[in-house]
C-alpha cells in the first residue's frame, strides 16, 4: 500500500460531542498514515465553517487535509473568499465538486458545473492547489447517458483537475471500464477508487439509492438475510470490500479513498487486511 495514494474522508461534525468523537476517530486513523484526510462541504455551503474548522484542526495535528468545495449556490465572490481563506491556512489540496442543491434552494448560483468551478480555481490561484474532482464509474445519476458523463469528466480534467476520486461502487469491472474509456479519450489523471465500508445494511441501501451506486444482488440478498445481526453484516462486509480493494489495487488503481462516515473501526479493519 505504501506506493498508493490512500486517503480518508470525514464530514464536518454538527455538535461539540460530534467534534470530540471525530478527534478520537482521527487520532486512530492517523496511525494508518493516510496521505491526507478530506472533509466534505454541505449542500449550498451549509457546513462551510465546519469544513474549515475541521480542516484547520487536522492541519494543526500535523496531517494533510483537503476541504471539499461545492459550487452550488456559490458566487464568484464567495468562492474567491473561501479560496483565499484556504490559501491563508496553507491548504494545498482541494476536492472540487458541483454539489447537490439543498431542498428548497432556488438558483444554482454562478457556477452550473464542476468544470466551471475548476476553471475558476485555476484562474484565481494558478497551480497553488492540487485539485481532485469526482468520477462516476457507474454513471452519474443525473447524466443523460454514459457518454455524456464521460465528456463531463473530460471537461473537468481539461479545466485543470490533477486527479479524481470515484463515487463508491462494489463492481470492480465498472471502475476498470471507466478508466479504460478515459484513457481512450487521452485523459491520464490518476483515478482513485472511492471505497465505502459495509457496516449497516439499511444505511447502505439509503445512500446507494440516493447516489446511484449499485449493490450487487448477491451482496444485497446476503446482507438482508442477516437481519439485525450486525456482527455478521460487518464480517461479511469486510470480506466483500477487502476483496474489492485487493482486486482494484492488483488491477492498477493508483489508490483508495475511504468514506469513513466519521468512524475508525471499519476503515482500520480494511487497512489491516490490505497490508498483510
Amino acid at each position: 500500500m505504501a506506493n498508493h495514494n490512500f486517503s480518508i474522508e470525514f464530514f464536518p461534525p454538527k455538535t461539540a460531542e460530534g467534534a470530540e468523537k471525530l478527534r478520537v476517530t482521527r487520532a486512530k486513523l492517523s496511525e494508518l498514515h493516510p496521505k491526507y484526510f478530506s472533509v466534505t462541504f454541505g449542500a449550498g455551503g451549509t457546513t462551510q465553517r465546519g469544513t474549515l474548522d475541521t480542516v484547520v484542526e487536522i492541519l494543526a495535528a500535523g496531517e494533510e487535509a483537503a476541504p471539499h468545495l461545492s459550487c452550488v449556490g456559490g458566487t464568484r465572490a464567495s468562492i474567491r473568499q473561501i479560496l483565499n481563506e484556504y490559501k491563508s491556512h496553507n491548504i494545498r489540496r482541494l476536492v472540487a465538486l458541483r454539489g447537490d442543491l439543498p431542498s428548497g434552494y432556488g438558483a444554482a448560483g454562478e457556477f452550473r458545473y464542476a468544470n466551471e468551478l475548476v476553471e475558476f480555481i485555476r484562474a484565481e490561484t494558478g497551480d497553488w492547489f492540487h485539485i481532485e474532482v469526482a468520477a462516476y464509474p457507474e454513471v452519474h445519476p443525473q447524466a443523460r447517458s454514459p457518454q455524456d458523463d464521460l465528456l463531463a469528466f473530460e471537461r473537468k480534467v481539461k479545466a485543470g483537475a490533477n486527479s479524481a476520486i470515484t463515487q463508491y461502487f462494489y463492481n470492480a469491472d465498472a471502475y476498470f471500464q471507466f478508466v479504460e474509456q478515459t484513457q481512450k479519450l487521452g485523459i491520464d489523471v490518476p483515478v482513485v477508487a472511492g471505497i465505502m465500508p459495509i457496516t449497516n445494511y439499511t444505511q447502505l441501501m439509503r445512500f446507494s439509492d440516493m447516489c446511484g451506486a449499485e449493490i450487487p444482488r448477491w451482496v444485497r440478498l446476503k446482507l438482508a438475510s442477516f437481519g439485525d445481526d450486525s456482527a455478521s453484516i460487518k464480517a461479511f462486509g469486510l470480506d466483500v470490500v477487502s476483496a474489492l480493494c485487493e482486486r482494484l489495487l492488483a488491477g492498477g488503481a493508483p489508490g483508495l479513498h475511504f468514506y469513513s462516515m466519521n468512524q475508525a473501526a471499519a476503515t482500520t479493519a480494511l487497512w489491516q487486511r490490505l497490508v498483510k
